[in-house]
């Protein structure tokens, strides 16, 4: 008998260069399945004892302890568990302009999409670490990004190769992206994001297409966005202040962009975090004393 369990976190994150989406660690039950689909994200699930099987892009592995696999965003997959030796795995999603660029190092995306580990490794112990730090609060998406750091050096320290010296490509994009983090909030637009890393409008793109896989513009509006998530839900700014904070002039606008990037307009955002507010403070409160829980003594004197 398989006795299947699952712990895990899926979160709303609004962390532009990297992000957990979702970790976790389950016992699956025979045959239990996901797919085929696709995913948003990156997905890494590392197999700690028994068996599976993974597809993707036409082919099927069998997996088992101390074998990984990751799942690439908008590429179909599916992972099925063993009839008989269903599988036990711990996983960590995540996404971010940052993930591309710190998955080439690691190797992975140069090679077959499943990976076995040495048999001496830290994956199992780091991928805990993540899922015991998962939270909502600001402190622990911070935890969670320092984990999964801690997670792809490990795989980098086994798997990755030194970036040639003479590849130059990431500096200018990582000019662009101070410029835009010391400009954010000005009217700046690509062309001058461009001429801050020395390079042309179209060798901007093309290099944050390679390394970040978004366009100048997208990532500038998503910055902005997230800054004024940020002051939204970090330092209570109106929605008016937070988009001119951001760097957007026309509210409607803000609105509307706000909406497609998190997914509710700014208002309702506010509604959320304040009400996680006073979910906490009043889970933090101290319980009432033996005097408090008493009942009140109404005086019996007419009013």
């Amino acid at each position: 008998m398989h006795d299947g369990f699952r712990r895990s976190y899926k979160g709303d994150s609004y962390n532009l260069g990297l992000a957990v989406y979702s970790c976790g660690i389950q016992r699956c039950g025979p045959r239990h399945a996901w797919g085929p689909a696709i995913r948003d994200h990156y997905l890494i699930h590392y197999i700690i004892s028994g068996k599976g099987r993974f597809t993707t892009a036409g082919q099927t592995w069998t997996l088992q302890h101390n074998d990984a696999f990751l799942v690439t965003p908008n590429q179909i997959a599916s992972y099925e568990a063993d009839a008989e030796d269903p599988w036990q795995y711990a996983w960590v999603g995540f996404n971010g302009s940052d993930a591309s660029r710190l998955l080439h190092q690691t190797g992975l995306l140069n090679r077959e999409p499943v990976f076995s580990c040495p048999a001496q490794n830290q994956y199992q112990e780091l991928l805990s670490q993540i899922i015991a730090v998962s939270g909502t609060t600001a402190a622990a998406e911070a935890r969670m990004e320092s984990g999964l750091l801690q997670f792809l050096a490990a795989l980098m320290d086994n798997f990755g190769e030194a970036a040639p010296q003479s590849d130059t490509g990431y500096s200018y994009v990582q000019k662009a992206i101070r410029f835009i983090d010391r400009n954010y909030s000005s009217k700046i637009d690509i062309e001058q994001i461009a001429q801050s890393a020395g390079i042309s409008r179209s060798h901007l793109y093309r290099l944050f297409m390679e390394y970040i896989n978004l366009p100048p513009n997208v990532y500038l509006t998503r910055y902005r966005i997230q800054k004024a998530a940020a002051f939204l839900k970090e330092e209570g700014l109106s929605v008016g202040e937070a988009a001119y904070s951001a760097g957007f002039s026309d509210p409607l606008y803000f609105s509307r962009v706000f909406k497609k990037y998190i997914g509710v307009p700014p208002s309702k955002f506010c509604e959320r975090c304040n009400a996680s507010a006073s979910l906490n403070a009043s889970a933090s409160a101290p319980a009432p004393s033996r005097e408090e829980k008493r009942p009140p003594v109404h005086d019996k004197t007419p009013d």
